[in-house]
């Protein structure tokens, strides 16, 4: 009987240093780096409609990347806001993007796109894909409100391969019937929030205007108060339509009543944008005599397949 020598199953050891970029943590200084300070939270922040008011075509992003500590325009981690002013004339508007959502805030004109023209008036919206370039034009002046996922793509370090939607328009007639119905609705005469969510066909799963935003338009009833209620996402929120009043309570803690303890008014100006840091309570308020109306758009089409948007409401639907 010979015997037959097994080589060890062991694996040598190597002797090849780690890498200059390889990096060790504790895991304690290391798992919250927003608590410790490496990272930056989101900023409460809001954006004055005085551009809007000023003459010739333009675009004024609403950047917030040098206090969020990242490549800009941004405002926000996955998001960039903007403004765009028409004049009496054209703007071309681009972006490396998966998603451009163009919202009508005042008056009459037209989109090239996507080889498509769209028509569009005061409350319209406009969504563009991947290569969504477009061309802007009024004969009188006009305003948008321009928001995009660039700075989702830069920080991934990537560029859209294709598009994952067609380019789609939303009439404000259409959006404020289905608003109406909502809200003359029996649920929706008891609701904490009377809203329309903007949807796609080809997001049936998050229900969302693409795979990574999302956007809602709603109705602020006078005299009435949305309690608190948070999410992961960020909320761009842009005010349509309010009168002096009308604010959002935004903060980290509840009392006992359930409301916002210590928090961060934010009063509403028509035309105007305002930033909701993620994971923050807040309350919108109306205490004014007319009804008011809001447009939040948040990356919460992207939270929603994560499934991590864990959207909560403090005491009330």
């Amino acid at each position: 009987m010979h015997l037959v020598e097994v080589e060890s199953l062991v694996a040598p050891t190597l002797h090849q240093a780690s890498s200059e970029q390889a990096r060790f943590f504790d895991y304690r200084s290391a798992a919250n780096p927003q608590q410790s300070g490496l990272i930056a939270s989101v900023p409460f922040r809001s954006f004055s409609p005085d551009f809007f008011d000023q003459t010739g075509c333009d675009v004024l992003p609403l950047d917030l990347s040098e206090q969020l500590g990242c490549s800009g325009p941004a405002t926000g981690p996955s998001l960039c806001a903007n403004f765009v002013r028409l004049d009496r004339g054209e703007q071309r508007t681009s972006a490396i993007a998966t998603s451009q959502l163009f919202f009508i805030t005042n008056g009459e004109g037209e989109t090239q796109a996507c080889g498509q023209t769209f028509q569009w008036s005061k409350g319209d919206l406009l969504v563009l894909p991947a290569g969504g370039d477009a061309i802007h034009t009024t004969h009188k002046k006009a305003g948008l409100y321009w928001v995009h996922d660039a700075p989702l793509l830069r920080y991934l370090g990537v560029e859209p391969a294709q598009s994952r939607f067609e380019p789609s328009f939303y009439s404000h007639r259409d959006s404020k019937l289905h608003l109406e119905a909502i809200a003359n609705s029996p649920n929706g005469a008891r609701a904490n929030r009377v809203s329309v969510l903007l949807g796609n066909s080809n997001f049936p799963q998050t229900r969302t205007i693409t795979h990574t935003l999302w956007a809602m338009l709603g109705i602020l009833p006078a005299g009435q108060i949305q309690r608190p209620h948070r999410h992961q996402s960020i909320a761009l929120d842009f005010a349509v339509d309010c009168q002096p009043g009308c604010y959002t309570m935004i903060g980290t803690k509840l009392d006992a009543n359930g409301m916002i303890l210590n928090g961060h008014r934010e009063d509403w100006v028509p035309g105007a944008a305002f930033v909701t840091p993620p994971g923050y309570w807040h309350s919108h308020h109306n205490e004014s005599g007319e009804d008011a109306y809001v447009l939040p758009i948040q990356d919460a089409g992207l939270h929603t397949y994560l499934r991590t948007l864990d959207i909560a409401f403090s005491g009330g639907n």
